[in-house]
């Protein structure tokens, strides 16, 4: 089935404002289905859930008085849980990442003794590893190769051994675009120790189907609102009974009204690809793989844009030490303008209806030499991006030659 871009944007009303939104790593534009989802929600939230006689193995028996906002919340996890393919059982809410990295860094505790050791990834936003680099008692850090980004997964056969008790990356740069091989690098971590594996979804989410169990990862972090969702974020856990050996871990507060949009977001990916047959999570997958294939054409294109400009340089990609696109990436990357500084590029794309953000100050940008050259520009596709969307921003980049 040919993936229809044309009635993807129809359920985007946001996109009749003349803008082309190329940052959806800064603020994804969210789906109409799911904003009405979220107002409809906060309405019946504070309302009474119906009552209704347990008629099967699989229906619920609501306690008398029980609010529709449990019901909501209930519902979210459910959705979380076939967008990683795992039972809600698993599944632990809270309102961003950070709270929940913080609240898990507490919990771990009985696991990590003082000359402990956690292993760290240069790959990865700062929000990931500020909450455990004071677990254990030595902290390691995975060095991303300078030249393409990417993340060598031989690092981890030196850096992981029987000390180590937490292993924390990120399954993709949310700038770069950089993949990390996340398997492998588990393969690595299971064979040295009996460490936990916490992988970082958030940017890799929206682009590809994620299925928990094919990476073995211990701990996944979702963002739904990476997704054009709501402000919700959950903490996948590969095996109940790893509760069991930590603290307690209790769900952190998720507004019911939020919630609410979680389901809507999720069945509005999984019609992404048009109409099937099929469980939601059947639907889903399919529906993110015939996103994935055409994203990463999309993806090319902007690659083989951009990259004969003589003015333009893709970080990770061009130059001797680059890529030159062969790598694996996310539909994402920055890249910067010789000789122009990225606020003045960032304003002429503004000024052209382009919508992209100036790349943040990072070590990795640093080391990089992103200063050296005036700065970078991020720009990220969604699921309703158009070929035309890219050939007119390399025209303005051109313009700045």
């Amino acid at each position: 089935m040919v993936y229809d871009v044309a009635g993807v944007r129809g359920r985007y009303l946001s996109l009749g404002d003349g803008w082309t939104y190329l940052n959806a790593h800064q603020c994804p534009q969210i789906p109409e289905r799911v904003s009405a989802a979220v107002s409809r929600s906060f309405r019946l939230a504070a309302a009474a859930a119906e009552m209704e006689a347990p008629s099967g193995s699989h229906s619920r028996a609501y306690a008398p008085g029980r609010l529709q906002g449990e019901s909501l919340v209930d519902d979210a996890r459910l959705a979380v849980a076939d967008l990683c393919g795992v039972t809600p059982d698993r599944v632990i809410l809270g309102p961003d990442l950070p709270v929940l990295y913080s609240r898990l860094a507490r919990a771990l505790r009985p696991l990590v003794r003082r000359n402990s050791s956690v292993v760290l990834s240069g790959l990865t936003d700062a929000q990931v590893h500020e909450p455990f680099t004071e677990l254990a008692g030595e902290v390691r850090t995975a060095q991303p190769d300078l030249g393409t980004g990417a993340l060598p997964a031989s690092q981890y056969r030196h850096l992981v051994d029987g000390s180590t008790r937490l292993v924390a990356l990120s399954a993709a740069h949310p700038h770069l675009g950089t993949v990390a091989p996340v398997a492998e690098i588990i393969d690595h971590t299971r064979s040295r120790s009996r460490a936990w594996v916490l992988v970082d979804a958030a940017a890799y989410l929206p682009y590809r189907p994620l299925d928990v169990a094919e990476w073995d990862a211990d701990i996944v972090a979702v963002d739904v609102a990476q997704l054009g969702g709501p402000q919700v974020a959950a903490l996948v856990f590969r095996d109940t009974a790893m509760f069991r050996r930590i603290d307690p871990l209790p769900e952190t507060s998720v507004a019911p009204g939020l919630a609410g949009g979680v389901p809507a977001l999720v069945d509005h990916l999984a019609d992404l690809g048009g109409e099937g047959g099929g469980t939601r999570r059947t639907r889903l997958h399919r529906s993110m793989e015939e996103l994935a294939e055409y994203l990463d054409g999309l993806t090319r294109d902007l690659v083989q844009l951009l990259g004969p400009l003589s003015s333009a340089h893709i970080l990770g990609v061009s130059g001797e030490a680059g890529d030159g696109g062969r790598g694996e990436r996310i539909p994402r990357l920055s890249f910067a303008v010789r000789g122009v500084p990225a606020a003045t590029v960032h304003q002429r794309l503004l000024d052209n209806g382009l919508v992209t953000t100036i790349l943040p100050d990072s070590p990795l940008a640093t080391d990089m030499g992103v200063e050296e050259v005036g700065g970078a520009v991020t720009v990220s596709l969604s699921p309703f991006t158009t070929r035309h969307d890219l050939e007119h921003l390399t025209r303005v980049v051109a313009s700045l030659a």
